[in-house]
C-alpha cells in the first residue's frame, strides 16, 4: 500500500522496539515515495523538454521539405535561392542539436568545470572565433574596454559569451559597435557585454533565460541565454540584466563570485 504511493504512518510515538520499528518503516515508506514523486517530476521534465524540442525542430524541417518539393520546376535562380535557404535552415538545426546537448550535460551535472587563470581578451578571444561570420554579415565590431584576469573554465565561458555575443549581434543595428568590459569588486569578477539596441522591458527581461521563450529574432531559438545561465551557474556565477532604454542597449554581466 505504502510502496504504490498511498498515505501510510504506523507511527504511534510511543516508546519501546515495537515503536522504533514502526518509525523505521514510516522512514523507508517515506524515502520511497519522495523517490517516485521525484522520478515523476523528473519524467514530466523530460516528457516537456521533448516536446519543446520537437517543436522547435519542425518548423525548419517542414520548410527544407516544401523548399526541396518545389525546387523540382523551379527555374534555376529559383534553385539557388532554395539551395541557399535550406542551408541556412540546416545550419540552424545544426546549432539547436548542438546547444541542446550541451544544455542536457548541465542539466544532469556531468558537465566538468576545470578552473584556470585566463584573461578576459583571451576569452574574448575564442568566442569571436564563433561568431565572426555573423558580425561581418552586419558589418558590426567588437570593442574590449579593459582587461583583467579571472579565474574560470575557459571552454564553458567562452561558450556562455559567445551566447551572449550572439543575443547582442541580433539586438543591435547593422554598422554598429558591441562593447565588452570587465572589472571586479570584493564580491566578484565581472565580464558586460552591451549592444546597441533600445534596451528591454521589464516583462521581456523576465523571459530573457526560459528555454524556447525569449528569443523574438529570426534566427533565435530562445536557448542561448538560458545555456549561458546554466554555464554561468554551474561555476558558481550567474548573470544580470542591466534592461537599458532611452537611447541606451541592454547590459548582460557574466559574475564570478570569489
Amino acid at each position: 500500500m505504502a510502496l504504490d504511493g498511498r498515505c501510510f504512518d504506523p507511527r504511534d510515538h510511543k516508546e519501546g522496539a515495537l515503536s522504533i520499528l514502526k518509525n523505521d518503516i514510516y522512514t523507508l515508506t517515506h524515502a520511497e515515495q519522495e523517490r517516485r514523486k521525484v522520478l515523476t517530476e523528473e519524467k514530466e521534465h523530460l516528457a516537456d523538454v521533448l516536446s519543446d524540442i520537437s517543436h522547435q525542430l519542425k518548423t525548419p524541417i517542414s520548410s527544407i521539405l516544401l523548399m526541396t518539393e518545389l525546387m523540382t520546376d523551379a527555374p534555376e535562380a529559383e534553385k539557388q535561392k532554395f539551395l541557399f535557404n535550406m542551408k541556412k535552415e540546416v545550419r540552424h538545426m545544426e546549432w539547436l542539436v548542438t546547444a541542446l546537448l550541451k544544455t542536457a550535460k548541465l542539466d544532469s551535472s556531468t558537465a566538468h568545470f576545470k578552473q584556470e587563470e585566463i584573461a578576459v581578451s583571451g576569452l574574448l578571444g575564442e568566442a569571436l572565433k564563433s561568431v565572426e561570420i555573423i558580425l561581418d554579415i552586419r558589418n558590426q565590431s567588437v570593442r574590449l574596454k579593459g582587461d583583467l584576469s579571472l579565474t574560470c573554465d575557459k571552454k564553458w565561458t567562452a561558450e556562455a559569451l559567445i551566447n551572449l555575443l550572439k543575443n547582442a549581434s541580433e539586438c543591435s543595428a547593422e554598422n554598429s559597435e558591441i562593447v565588452v568590459d570587465c572589472g571586479r569588486n570584493p564580491l566578484y569578477d565581472w565580464i558586460a557585454v552591451t549592444d546597441t539596441g533600445e534596451g528591454l522591458k521589464k516583462e521581456q527581461i523576465a523571459k530573457l533565460f526560459r528555454r524556447f521563450e525569449s528569443s523574438q529574432k529570426e534566427n533565435g531559438y530562445g536557448i542561448g541565454l538560458p545555456l549561458a545561465l546554466s554555464i554561468m551557474r554551474g561555476q558558481n556565477g550567474d548573470i544580470e540584466v542591466s534592461p537599458g532604454g532611452k537611447g541606451n542597449g541592454a547590459t548582460f554581466f557574466m559574475k564570478f563570485y570569489k
